[in-house]
């Protein structure tokens, strides 16, 4: 996983007032904490904050978090957001070490095409979106890719189907499914009516073969 660096301005007062004059200044209030040490309030710059959070890595990006000179590896948590503009209002920052197992929710990603589910006008129906993964911060995924392209109309691909990286694992329910070939209702209703028909005609036949056996007679 990449790592990124930021630099923290530290001191700044508590209080909304002056939140707010450092947001329109263009920065982020935050706090560090975590690992034993006193939490410290801090206020980054919000672009390279953005840019950070927007990496390959997403929400999951190791930042190396310059605090009056003193690094600090960290990740970024409980983000507080903005109910119109969607910006980031406030951020804690959790410091992490590089040998400890984290938890953090991996996006799933899906690749391939599901030719044979196309083919039949069904649908790739995706019922997990991300998955929670226990791994050490440098072993965090930054997606987890999931290759439909041999899926089938009433198939499914499970959790216990994906392929985590080496040190990484997770709790959720291997039986979960995360994607699923669905025929679509009116590929379904077809299908209902084709079996009627089917049965019907065997059962046409049927008494047909039984009439002539009975005018044989």
């Amino acid at each position: 996983m990449d790592e990124v660096s930021l630099v923290a301005d530290v001191g700044r007062v508590k209080g909304s007032s002056e939140s707010r004059r450092l947001r329109l200044a263009g920065k982020v209030p935050g706090v560090l904490y975590g690992h034993g040490i006193d939490p410290i309030d801090v206020a980054v710059n919000s672009r390279e904050l953005r840019t950070a959070l927007t990496s390959d890595s997403g929400l999951n990006a190791l930042i190396s978090l310059d605090v009056g000179g003193k690094n600090h590896l960290a990740m970024a948590r409980q983000l507080q957001r903005h109910p119109v503009r969607r910006t980031i209002d406030h951020v804690d920052f959790v410091v992490v070490r590089r040998d400890e197992v984290v938890s953090v929710e991996v996006p799933i990603h899906l690749v391939g095409e599901a030719l044979d589910v196309e083919r039949a006008d069904g649908l790739v129906e995706q019922s997990l979106h991300s998955l929670v993964v226990h791994a050490k911060p440098g072993d965090i995924p930054n997606a987890i890719e999931v290759d439909i392209s041999e899926l089938s109309i009433g198939e499914s691909i499970r959790v216990a189907d994906l392929k985590l990286p080496e040190g990484a694992t997770t709790d959720v329910d291997p039986e979960d499914t995360v994607v699923a070939g669905q025929a679509t209702r009116m590929a379904a209703e077809t299908d209902e009516a084709e079996a009627e028909a089917a049965v019907a005609a065997g059962e046409a036949a049927a008494d047909e073969g039984a009439a002539g056996e009975g005018e044989e007679g």
